[in-house]
């Protein structure tokens, strides 16, 4: 049986992947397994998914710099986490219990690495965002809402979410962040308290539970005020409940605030069954609030986040991303996927519900709902900012699509080129024939292309980038030089990445 998705129009959509965030581990029984993410690839890939996305891996989704990390974080707690290991963690003893490090957050090998590459899709994806080049960016691996400023909280390190919400704020002048999370995300509302260029909104459990934050008073200070918004939960809430809140809050405040980009952050541990979680959404009343966020039509930038029951994070962020790209996706988890094993007894994609109790009566639900509103009528509707030049973005990130060092001269389409390209849902007929060979569209007339680079900086890091754009689009070669005679405006080619931009134009292309 495969699970239909709703018809929308098609969305440019960009996915960061990078593998080595699964090889680090946090402590020998800890509860967060960075494993899950590189699982929840295996199943993106399983079911084909990847082939309707623009694919960031590796070493393409590059790790977040110091100087991008050291824009939230402060210098010491960063230069902490690069020294502190194992070994030498007795050094340390003052600068663990300032950065709370030791206990929920252990010290482990490569802590700092681990933070940087699960940033890195973040912030690339934030960028490609502000650029136009995509309408939804998905990094799984992002999503770690609970770290501080200068402290590690909840089995978090570096706050991609912030860092990327600063990128955003480059170019856009409200960002709204929801966060689906059991778990309040504190690190992000702390960050943006006293500001109204964010409006943070987090469906949390509330009560004796992590981190204690979130109450419905907790509304920012000073032009903050009113900017955070919090729905405390209790324990049990299931798809109907969720739904009965989540659609009609998140529809007020974007008619209300408005937002220009959104951030999503899809916490898998408000699933039934987490081991730490106290929800009871099922997989596909958690997809829901996924499927709804992306009517709005506003660029969307989707984050995982918590999730402890290792063979149930994989599926749901497996399904959301079908929900993203529109894919109908069959319910039997396909065997090719390489842990398969995991996903055992039933081997099912679908995170089903229990039988624990909802303790959120409706009229808690409506009570709280109806506080939110009386909070949201008293802040300013479409708080305006006076908007000035783009500022440069973050230094020293090497541009995403550069050549890489290891892409060999020989191969037409490197694997790099390859994962960008996006199959349309047309291109191969169904076959019952498993020998038939399918219709390669790369086969097809080779061009050969004159373009002329009219500006740019870095020249030789634009080169290698239109090179790379025409080849990939053509599967021709093409030939480049560089001008200062400026181009009809309407045959302007806009190239552009966080680190590399510039405009150009094709004057002749031939067989």
């Amino acid at each position: 049986m495969s699970i239909a998705m709703t018809a929308e129009p098609k969305k440019r959509i960009n996915y960061f992947y990078d593998d080595l965030v699964s090889d680090f581990n946090l402590r020998k029984a800890h509860v967060m397994k960075p494993l899950r993410v590189r699982m929840t690839h295996s199943l993106v890939t399983s079911y084909g998914l990847n082939k309707k996305m623009e694919i960031y891996v590796s070493n393409r989704a590059k790790p977040g710099s110091i100087d991008e990390l050291t824009q939230f974080h402060t210098d010491d707690y960063i230069n902490f986490l690069a020294r502190v290991t194992p070994e030498n963690k007795d050094e340390f003893e003052a600068e663990r219990i300032r950065y709370c490090v030791g206990e929920d957050c252990p010290i482990f090998d490569g802590m700092l690495e681990h933070g940087q590459r699960s940033a890195g899709g973040s912030l690339e994806g934030a960028a490609r965002l502000n650029y136009g080049l995509c309408d939804i960016a998905i990094n799984w691996a992002g999503g770690l809402h609970h770290a501080k400023k200068q402290e590690a909280s909840g089995f978090c390190y570096v706050n991609d979410i912030v860092i990327a919400i600063l990128e955003l704020l480059r170019v856009h002048e409200r960002v709204l962040y929801i966060d689906i999370d059991v778990h309040h995300g504190d690190g992000v509302e702390e960050a943006f308290y006293t500001t109204d260029r964010v409006m943070t909104l987090s469906f949390h459990n509330y009560g004796n539970f992590f981190p204690g934050t979130g109450d419905i008073g907790d509304i920012g200070v000073g032009k903050g005020k009113y900017y955070a918004v919090n729905f405390p939960l209790r324990e049990g809430i299931d798809d109907t409940s969720y739904q009965t809140i989540f659609r009609p809050v998140v529809t007020h405040v974007v008619e209300w605030y408005k937002p220009s980009v959104i951030v999503l952050q899809c916490g898998a541990d408000s699933l039934a069954g987490d081991r730490l979680g106290a929800f009871n959404l099922s997989s596909i009343g958690h997809g829901e609030c996924v499927q709804f966020v992306k009517t709005f039509n506003i660029p969307m930038l989707v984050l995982g986040g918590g999730g402890y029951t290792v063979r149930n994070v994989p599926r749901v962020w497996a399904y959301e991303t079908g929900i993203i790209v529109g894919e109908r996706m069959n319910e039997e988890i396909p065997r090719t996927c390489k842990y398969y094993h995991y996903f055992q007894p039933d081997y099912k994609l679908i995170v089903p519900h229990c039988n624990m109790e909802n303790l959120n009566t409706p009229e808690f639900l409506n009570k709280t709902k109806t506080k939110i509103y009386e909070h949201l009528a008293r802040s300013r509707h479409v708080p305006s900012v006076q908007m000035q030049d783009v500022p440069p973005s973050f230094l020293g990130r090497k541009d995403v699509d550069d050549m890489e060092e290891d892409d060999n001269p020989d191969i037409r389409n490197p694997q790099r080129l390859r994962d960008k390209r996006i199959v349309p849902d047309n291109e191969f007929e169904e076959t019952d024939d498993d020998d038939e060979t399918p219709y390669d569209p790369r086969e097809r007339i080779k061009y050969v292309h004159t373009v002329l680079i009219f500006s740019a900086n870095p020249l030789k890091d634009l080169i290698m980038l239109v090179r790379d754009t025409i080849k990939y689009r053509t599967g021709g070669p093409c030939w480049i030089s560089h001008t200062y005679e400026r181009p009809p405006a309407k045959s302007i080619l806009d190239f552009r990445t966080r680190s590399c931009m510039g405009q150009a134009w094709i004057v002749e292309r031939f067989e």
